[in-house]
């Protein structure tokens, strides 16, 4: 302990504690100022009334003493107990004795005094204590939880904690200064091609086809935002295919698609650049994409889609984080992929030969053009984007594209999060407008939308879908047969990749032309074996319906041009097996006697083996499969001069009723029916008999019994002609006077 005496007399002075060292190491010198109205004691230079400094003021006293201290467990423990605002350990004391008022200043790392009145000390058991403790900043003191400086223009300050030590400020690294000083929540995720680059700037990569969550916020329930991807042009890389909100409270599903096309619940949308809302969520569309916005619980949610490109921005409070892939795209994906909204194939892998046109150097060298100006005015960290571009690029032919996406991805990120426009970076990257890629351009889920060679955009088959069909060079499904008919479905993507257009494509007959389905671009064609200009062809064996696909004005069976198409395509028919069917008829002949006006006459139905008619079929004669017989129709008992017979209509039914079961028709109108080449009729209406002949059948699938029924009338000869006109498909005749028709019916067995 070293004591030093003090007098008023003294003015000002300066201690020098070179003998106290050994026992306060910290203290190299103590200042003592008398003036007017204090006594002051201070620490870092003589008392200024101005700045004043790190001091003791106290009343004016005539005289006193001064005692510095080592630590002493008795100090620690008064303070501690008078003073519990201080916990630290101290190292030393110095204790001031004015007359009747002392101060104790006990030091600890990283304290220090501050200006104290002593008048303002309060009494305790006779003794007065005050934590006058703090921050020197500048060479000034600050007391506990005061403000030593602040910027509300970058939301920045400086605070002297309650540990006496100076704590910097500042927004996060995921928060955004506000006008009002205040920090939010305010962040970006960018997903492209197969890259997820998450809120943390971190990247990542989808290898399969699966969906996955981007995005949902711990505190905004039943709110998701998710992914699905697809292959393209390669079976080994997926890309981003469409983007899915799901505000489950309203039962809302949005999926943002290629091509600009929204649909609500899968129903289609019609949008503009005017925001339509719909359930809370805010959707319009400009030439370069789709804009879902949705405000729930203090947090705005935009979600930008150019069909290639989504770009998530959520603001919120500060402090705030986020889940799915855009939280931490570093997680295991397994833990985010949902198997509801994928294919059950969708974790496949599969692999495809190196693409030797790809130069991995050119293309990183073209990558790395973001760290050049005038990308290098943003502010924001280009890597993951660059990793993204040639990881990809590097896999993937630069089509479609891609060689600008990932430029524009953080061209957009810039504009978005640091208002920065970098102009003139098309010029540099020689990249076209800022137009969505493949606006408006519909495809179905086996297509995707790129671009031709020759800079047009088209839908295009998946890889792992067209496979199967490039493996073996077929531009569609199989041939589906059925009897005579025959169908063809083309798919239309394949058709596209050789060049051809289905529009354009027709059968044999111009004027068959193929079918689009608008849901599934395939093309159907299809024929039956006497339409169309289908070939038919017979051996002994098969039948052979045929036709033909091309194009207008095709002259050469080798497919090379749109021009040139020829795509045969045809059905095989197994030949009927001939079989050996023996009838018999049941009764020699029909004979019915008939009162028709003012006749009554006899008419007989007699069958006949032999063209003549004088070989009858009796109930002995076997009658074979496709045999020829003759049908003799006569009557007795008119008078040939005035009536004639004419046999009206014939047909064959597999049931005794004329009007049940089958029908077979072998006379039409008083004419052969036209669709049955073996049938022929003579002498109808010529006089009163007729006869025809026809080859003998059988009803497929049914039993051995055949009806053979005819309707017959009378026609007076002097009022007009009898005789039936026969041409084409259906006779004509003009019958003045007709008397009640006549039926008459036979019965054949096997």
């Amino acid at each position: 302990v070293s004591i030093l005496s003090l007098s008023k007399q003294m003015g000002h002075t300066t201690i020098p504690v070179e003998s106290l060292v050994k026992v306060v190491p910290f203290i190299s010198a103590f200042q003592v100022n008398f003036t007017n109205d204090n006594t002051v004691f201070c620490f870092n230079g003589f008392y200024n009334p101005g700045t004043k400094g790190d001091c003791l003021v106290a009343p004016k006293a005539e005289d006193g003493q001064m005692a510095i201290y080592g630590r002493s467990d008795g100090i620690q423990m008064v303070v501690n107990i008078f003073v519990p605002t201080i916990t630290n350990s101290m190292n030393c004391s110095v204790l001031l004795n004015l007359g009747s008022t002392v101060s104790v200043a006990a030091d600890a790392p990283g304290v220090y005094t501050n200006v104290l009145n002593f008048d303002t000390l309060r009494p305790v058991e006779g003794i007065a204590f005050s934590d006058v403790s703090g921050c020197r900043y500048l060479g000034l003191p600050y007391k506990v939880g005061s403000v030593v400086s602040s910027d509300p223009k970058t939301c920045q300050s400086l605070t002297c904690s309650t540990a006496d030590v100076l704590t910097h400020s500042a927004c996060g690294p995921l928060d955004r200064c506000g006008r009002n000083g205040i920090c939010s929540f305010d962040t970006i995720c960018t997903v492209t091609g197969p890259a997820v680059i998450d809120i943390q700037g971190h990247k990542n990569s989808v290898e399969d086809r699966c969906a996955y969550s981007l995005l949902s916020i711990p505190s905004v329930p039943n709110f998701l935002v998710l992914a699905n991807f697809q292959e393209r042009r390669r079976k080994d890389v997926s890309f981003l295919d469409s983007v899915t909100l799901q505000v489950a409270g309203s039962g809302v599903q949005i999926h943002l698609i290629q091509g600009g096309r929204v649909l609500l619940n899968n129903s289609s949308m019609v949008l503009s650049s005017s925001v339509q809302l719909v359930n809370g969520v805010e959707l319009s569309k400009d030439n370069t994409g789709v804009t879902a916005k949705v405000s729930l619980s203090n947090f705005t949610t935009s979600v930008f889609f150019d069909g290639y490109t989504a770009q998530i921005r959520v603001q919120g409070p500060s402090g705030s984080s986020l889940q799915g892939l855009c939280g931490n795209s570093s997680r295991p994906l397994s833990g985010l992929r949902l198997s509801e909204h994928s294919s059950t194939s969708c974790e496949t892998q599969y692999s495809d030969t190196s693409d030797s046109t790809i130069n991995c150097t050119m293309v990183t060298e073209r990558c790395n053009l973001l760290k050049k100006a005038p990308f290098s005015s943003c502010n924001i960290d280009p890597e993951p984007y660059i990793k993204a571009c040639s990881d990809t690029l590097c896999r993937y032919p630069a089509v479609d594209g891609l060689p600008c996406q990932f430029l524009e991805a953080y061209t957009r990120a810039c504009s978005l999060m640091s208002n920065t426009t970098l102009e003139g970076w098309r010029t540099v990257a020689e990249c076209s407008s800022p137009d969505a890629f493949c606006q408006d351009q519909t495809c179905i889920d086996n297509e995707f939308c790129g671009e031709t060679s020759g800079g047009e955009t088209r839908c295009f088959c998946r890889s792992i879908f067209a496979s199967p069909y490039r493996e073996i060079s077929a531009l569609g499904t199989p041939t589906v047969c059925s009897q005579n008919s025959a169908s063809l479905t083309l798919i239309g993507c394949l058709l596209a990749e050789k060049g051809f257009d289905y529009s354009a494509l027709h059968l044999r007959d111009p004027t068959c032309t193929g079918q689009v389905d608008e849901k599934t671009h395939m093309v159907t064609f299809s024929f039956n074996s006497n339409s169309c200009g289908t070939q038919v062809m017979t051996n002994s064996t098969e039948i052979i319906y045929k036709n033909t696909i091309m194009a207008q004005n095709s002259s050469s069976d080798i497919i090379t041009r749109q021009d040139q198409v020829h795509i045969d395509f045809s059905c095989i028919q197994t030949q009927p097996d001939l079989k050996t069917v023996a009838f018999r008829i049941r009764d020699s002949s029909v004979v019915q006697v008939i009162t028709s006006g003012p006749w009554t006459y006899t008419l007989t139905m007699k069958a006949y083996t032999d063209a003549s008619r004088t070989q009858a079929v009796d109930p002995s004669t076997e009658v074979q499969l496709n045999q020829k017989i003759w049908v003799e129709l006569a009557t007795d008992g008119l008078d040939a001069n005035v009536v004639s017979l004419v046999t009206e209509s014939c047909w064959a039914t597999n049931q005794a009723s004329p009007d049940g079961g089958l029908r077979y028709d072998l006379i039409l109108n008083s004419c052969p029916n036209v669709a049955d080449q073996t049938v022929t009729m003579q002498g109808n209406g010529q006089g009163t008999s007729n006869y025809f002949s026809f080859n003998m059948f059988q009803f497929s699938g049914s039993s051995g019994e055949i009806y053979l029924h005819c309707k017959l009338q009378l026609c007076v000869k002097q009022e007009s002609s009898c005789i039936p006109v026969c041409s084409g498909a259906r006779g004509r005749r003009s019958i003045r006077s007709r008397y009640e028709a006549a039926f008459i019916s036979m019965a054949w067995t096997t």
